[in-house]
């Protein structure tokens, strides 16, 4: 595990500073992401000097800063988010008419105030978790009724519906200010620490009962662990990793690739696949950012943005399996695999069980107040109603890879 930690695409985090020194830390992760395969510390410090000839070889129009919370080069080659992605072809499509600096690493912002940051205009882009994003923008809650989304075939099929428009993006742009661009798709569930380590594996949502459990920002993810008694308690990033270990928590709510891209796999014993609300991480932007540009420009977001959803449905997917672990048998050399982490899929009734414990559609009473106020801010809808149908208007087994791009800011 550390050799996959301390090198990206086999060049040492050290080799790769250097190179980042002479041509930029933008420059330099988007070589390494555009890059097939192993690179030598030459060859990546080539690609670099390519890739900065290339963005800095006419003036710019628009100088924008992404604050990217916690991601960089590496941790986007595990959770394939898309970000650099989208600014390297939103780059190349304009013809450096729009640059953007790729600032990660929480070096400008962090999961819990990108979003702020972006609204004071700090940052013109960001990237973190809709959920994390939530407590300066509760618009977001809208994401977050338990299991609204049945799986990931759902989200997606969601994200990409023109409706989405209408329920999501509209209003979260007049209330917050903030342009939805794209996502990568996953649900949450629980991730055990080493106090489940010799413990049989989770099979059912009875062995879960009483546990505690580190909850993100959400206020309707607290809804429902309290619904299913999985006991949410509010704990900072930094004392989760320490609580997994030592047993002072049972388990953390989040989805299967935060658990390998965040360094928490070594200290998870199970990951529990309860897929009992929607988990996001996303890229927005200023609205006001958005509409300052022409046109043409404006186009030119909005099919990087489109590239960058389909690249990170397919590509997260492959990472799921391939990079993650997040599957039964797991392939070798994955994170779970080289960390012990053993993967507890629920059947198809358990998870109904879970279901009728805490969805709105069995349980609507914890949910009323949530519900009317997102129908206030929305202008009438009710979101969760919407949202829910439109998740269940394809095939309960399409397979997530399988569901049709569409360019969502279009009329169908």
């Amino acid at each position: 595990m550390t050799g996959r930690i301390d090198t990206i695409r086999g060049v040492s985090r050290r080799d790769i500073l250097r190179v980042a020194g002479r041509f930029g830390m933008t420059s330099t992760a988007m070589a390494l992401t555009g890059a097939a395969g192993l690179l030598s510390t030459a060859e990546l410090a080539r690609a670099a000097e390519s890739t900065y000839d290339k963005r800095f070889s006419k003036e710019a129009k628009h100088t924008f800063k992404m604050g990217a919370s916690g991601f960089n080069a590496r941790n986007l080659l595990i959770e394939r988010a898309g970000f650099l992605q989208f600014a390297r072809d939103l780059e190349e499509r304009t013809d450096g008419e729009i640059r953007i600096e790729f600032i990660g690493d929480n070096q400008i912002c962090g999961q819990l105030d990108c979003v702020e940051k972006t609204q004071l205009g700090v940052v013109d882009f960001f990237a973190a978790s809709t959920q994390n994003s939530a407590g300066v923008a509760p618009y977001y809650n809208v994401l977050d009724f338990a299991y609204m989304f049945p799986n990931r075939a759902s989200q997606y099929h969601f994200f990409y519906s023109p409706e989405s428009q209408r329920i999501l993006r509209d209003p979260l742009e007049k209330r917050h200010g903030i342009k939805f661009l794209f996502t990568h798709c996953e649900l949450r569930g629980i991730q055990l620490g080493l106090k489940w380590k010799d413990r049989d594996l989770v099979t059912s949502i009875d062995q879960l009962a009483g546990t505690k459990n580190r909850v993100t920002g959400t206020q309707l993810g607290r809804i429902a662990m309290q619904l299913m008694n999985l006991n949410p308690v509010p704990v900072a990033w930094e004392e989760t990793i320490d609580g997994l270990k030592q047993g002072l928590i049972d388990g953390a709510e989040t989805w299967a690739s935060a658990v390998a891209y965040a360094n928490m796999a070594p200290v998870v014993s199970q990951s529990v696949d309860l897929r009992f609300f929607s988990g996001n991480e996303h890229c927005g932007m200023s609205s006001k950012v958005f509409d300052s540009l022409d046109g043409p420009l404006q186009d030119a977001v909005m099919e990087s943005a489109y590239l960058a959803q389909v690249q990170s449905q397919a590509a997260n997917e492959a990472a799921l399996i391939k990079t993650v672990g997040f599957s039964d048998p797991q392939l070798p050399d994955t994170i779970f695999a080289e960390n012990n982490v053993r993967t507890a899929f629920l059947s198809d009734e358990e998870l109904k069980k879970a279901e009728e414990m805490c969805s709105p559609e069995f349980n609507p009473d914890p949910w009323s107040q949530w519900r009317e106020r997102l129908m206030q801010w929305s202008g009438g809808i009710d979101t969760y109603d919407e949202i829910y149908r439109i998740a269940r208007e394809i095939p309960a087994d399409t397979k997530p890879e399988n569901v049709e791009p569409r360019r969502w800011w279009r009329s169908a």
